[in-house]
């Protein structure tokens, strides 16, 4: 309970020392998941209207909801030219402050996160796609938007190791490589005949909220982010933040 009181404390008083960057991350999320629920929300409206096994929907998907547990700030956006986490690791280090609440404060951030930006971009993609209104209820739409954020938090934690233990260039490289491996997969399922899009969608609107891949990825995914944070935590040791 410790490390949490003490992440959370340090939390609120970033929010608390500078509200004005509380206001700026919110306007952006809104922004951007407006953005980003816009582009899914047609694609998905369309293949879900035509039942059609489109690579597009799947790719976006795959590429766009492990975003949702970003935090939309300039650290965020800076970090690939400015390095900002390194700079912000180093600078917690020398307080000290010690790694475990440093990761508690980052799956902290970013539940907040799945569940602002989330909140805005299944919202605004069920109010664009007429299609998804006709396939899912309110507690099956529910159940399906609960197992895309469990595969969210999957990517979660990956993506936390990549943040703290590598630079900005090297995390740039890295997240590009994950979008490849993403277009391989989609490729692989596509030519497998099947489609996540439709298949959870299909087991949404069968189970609602007793879905097994619901409860599945929401599982795998709050393991994910536990074992990545202890590794993280475990290689942190060891990293020159000089």
């Amino acid at each position: 309970m410790g490390i949490l009181r003490n992440s959370w404390f340090i939390m609120m008083s970033d929010f608390r020392g500078d509200k004005l960057r509380l206001l700026w991350t919110f306007l952006f999320s809104i922004l951007m998941m407006g953005y980003l629920a816009g582009i899914t929300g047609m694609v998905v409206n369309e293949a879900v209207g035509q039942h059609e096994r489109t690579i597009v929907a799947d790719y976006l998907l795959l590429t766009m909801i492990p975003i949702l547990g970003f935090t939309f700030s300039a650290r965020t956006m800076k970090y690939w030219s400015s390095d900002s986490y390194t700079k912000m690791l180093a600078y917690l280090r020398a307080l000290p402050i010690p790694a475990p609440v440093i990761l508690c404060k980052r799956k902290i951030q970013a539940l907040i996160s799945f569940g602002l930006n989330g909140t805005l971009f299944f919202g605004l993609m069920y109010a664009i796609s007429g299609s998804l209104r006709n396939e899912l209820t309110g507690s099956s739409y529910f159940a399906f938007a609960l197992t895309w954020v469990g595969y969210g938090l999957m990517l979660t934690g990956v993506y936390i190791f990549i943040e703290y233990l590598f630079n900005g260039i090297a995390y740039l490289w890295l997240t590009m490589l994950i979008m490849v491996v993403f277009f391989g997969i989609t490729m692989v399922i596509h030519l497998a005949g099947a489609n996540v899009l439709l298949y959870s969608i299909s087991t949404s609107k069968e189970w609602g909220l007793l879905s097994p891949l619901m409860w599945g990825t929401l599982l795998l995914g709050t393991l994910s982010v536990q074992l990545f944070s202890k590794w993280t935590i475990y290689r942190l040791k060891s990293r020159d933040l000089v």
